[in-house]
């Protein structure tokens, strides 16, 4: 990782990181000034500003510019793009909510790929993840479809509108397919931020949560009879993408535990043949009228650090997948990614 020489906590708090190449002065990057990236977060400690600092720390190096990564959420993020232009010292990296919120009609978001240029892909976080309480009596996710096909009310806390929903969404589909019309057993309970999920389930108020491997790990560990005891009982994550991370996992569970919570030793039904799956994607985002010269360098700089393996080691080490697809096939498969979650979510609204 990279260090930076300021005050403590005085970018931090701005929510601003700025990475640096030695040579930037002398660079001969088509990208003039500064590179800022805005990201659809505004959390300095969550996944993608993480994941977006690895990337941009590269891109500084390689390119021998001076890369600033931005947590302004995903509102103000999309209007720092619409104002880009052509100059392109302002682009983009989100995941999968970019299209999400426009599906789920969620307020602020539109359809990215008629307003934008889908840049690159880069990394998938595979810790998504749906837990109970220790001392649940819902040891798997196919427990809670049977409770709630036997008409047992199971609460659900998510933060509405993209990564959080789209898990709640399969489970109420894998219940109208086992047991129809009983969908209406899985209630959601709309919250925010991740403590706030956590919270919610500490005080009884919910059944199941969203979370992740990265922020609820911990909890995992705790005695059964700890408040805050969890356990996980799904990731949506495709196994390949599991067997990709390190061995050792997260935490205290392993990559062989972590296996246990996905297909197809987890079952949650797409339909009579499939089971659902769902991997967290980041990618960049660019402004219509960007200069094809800056999408060229950045798409030609990543497959080159990419093709070095140096990165892969540092997203492995954070826990993410490394998932680099240059512009023009990102572009296409998360089209076709959009359009098939769209089914699912049409169908259940």
């Amino acid at each position: 990782m990279f260090k930076l020489m300021v005050k403590k906590g005085a970018f931090l708090a701005a929510g601003l990181m700025i990475l640096s190449a030695s040579n930037a002065l002398a660079s001969d990057s088509v990208i003039k000034g500064n590179l800022r990236i805005v990201i659809g977060s505004k959390s300095t400690g969550g996944d993608t500003y993480q994941n977006s600092s690895i990337v941009a720390n590269a891109l500084a190096k390689k390119l021998g510019i001076n890369v600033k990564v931005d947590a302004v959420g995903s509102s103000a993020g999309f209007k720092a793009v619409d104002r880009a232009g052509v100059k392109g010292n302002t682009i983009m990296i989100f995941h999968d909510q970019a299209y999400l919120g426009y599906l789920y009609g969620k307020k602020g978001y539109f359809d990215i790929f008629n307003k934008y240029i889908i840049g690159p892909s880069i990394a998938i976080n595979p810790g998504n993840a749906y837990l109970v309480p220790k001392n649940s009596p819902y040891q798997t996710a196919e427990d809670i479809i049977n409770a709630c096909g036997n008409g047992t009310k199971v609460r659900v806390a998510i933060q509405p509108g993209g990564v959080s929903e789209i898990g709640y969404t399969a489970l109420k589909n894998a219940v109208s397919i086992i047991y129809p019309g009983k969908e209406k057993n899985l209630v959601a309970v709309n919250t925010g931020s991740q403590s706030m999920k956590n919270q919610l389930l500490f005080d009884g108020q919910a059944d199941v949560i969203n979370g992740s491997v990265q922020a609820n790990e911990q909890y995992t560990r705790l005695p059964e009879e700890d408040q805050k005891a969890m356990r996980f009982v799904w990731l949506t994550a495709r196994k390949n993408t599991i067997n990709q991370a390190p061995k050792a996992g997260m935490g205290a569970t392993s990559r062989d535990q972590l296996l246990k919570f996905v297909d197809p030793i987890t079952n949650v039904p797409l339909d009579k043949t499939t089971n659902f799956t769902f991997d967290k994607e980041f990618f960049f985002l660019y402004n219509k009228g960007l200069d094809p010269k800056i999408i060229a360098e950045i798409d030609n700089a990543l497959t080159e650090i990419f093709a070095s393996g140096e990165i892969q080691k540092t997203q492995k080490k954070s826990f993410f997948i490394p998932d680099f697809m240059p512009s023009k096939e990102a572009e296409v498969y998360f089209k076709d990614k959009m359009e098939r979650y769209k089914i699912i979510i049409n169908s259940m609204q």
